[in-house]
């Protein structure tokens, strides 16, 4: 792909692809949703996309709104930078680490506060509404590791072993999709999800129903055909 750096090294936009164009300019939505909806506070969080084998991923310490498409920031699969001038996001190699061990397309990553506040209490998040089956079964917490710390990224991948989602202990939310909307779907849904189940635990003298293993089988026999086909 003909891609032309000016003097300043900076790459010239107006040579990207329209496939990164597009993606780049649904991943600052997406980030900036993430904000919006209250899943992150400031600039902590970060989205990427994942087009070819270039990376498209929000910039470190770059407040979401004022992110437009001349602010592109891409790496290869190896972590090398190959668009943009702004750093990536530090938590690159937690991005990158889910790419490689999953068909994912996109990842999201947040601090949303419910969720959060589980991965200090359980080791993964209970069964406690159907929805457990759209994330591939029960959310794990993965074990804490500093941000941006390949320990971080290899206990991430541990966690997401047949699942599209986990918790980072004291840390997040991490889910992936074959596309933003579906990686951000999935992130609001363990968001509800972790509070459905803080709302029904607080309640003094009573203990939450959690489905069992063959409920979620049903559910997840049932979701192969939900939606609309063709």
């Amino acid at each position: 792909m003909d891609r032309q750096r000016g003097d300043t090294g900076r790459i010239d936009t107006g040579r990207i692809g329209a496939a990164e164009a597009e993606a780049w300019a649904e991943v600052v939505a997406t980030a900036r949703r993430t904000a919006a909806e209250g899943l992150v506070v400031g600039t902590s969080g970060n989205v990427s996309a994942r087009v070819g084998d270039t990376v498209l991923v929000t910039p470190t310490g770059v407040p979401y709104d004022r992110l437009g498409p001349d602010d592109i920031t891409g790496v290869d699969l190896t972590g090398r930078q190959v668009l943009g001038t702004l750093r990536p996001t530090s938590e690159l190699p937690l991005h990158l680490a889910v790419y490689g061990a999953t068909d994912a397309r996109a990842v999201v990553h947040t601090h949303a506060v419910h969720a959060t506040a589980v991965s200090t209490l359980v080791p993964e998040l209970p069964p406690i509404h159907y929805m457990t089956c759209a994330l591939g079964g029960p959310v794990r917490v993965a074990p804490y590791a500093a941000y941006g710390t390949p320990e971080l990224a290899a206990h991430a991948v541990t966690a997401l072993i047949d699942r599209t989602g986990c918790l980072l202990r004291n840390h997040g939310t991490l889910t992936y999709g074959t596309t933003l909307a579906q990686a951000y779907d999935r992130t609001a849904q363990l968001e509800w999800m972790c509070r459905l189940w803080l709302t029904a635990s607080s309640v003094p003298g009573h203990t939450p129903s959690l489905l069992t293993e063959a409920e979620l089988a049903e559910v997840t026999d049932r979701l192969k055909g939900y939606g609309q086909r063709g």
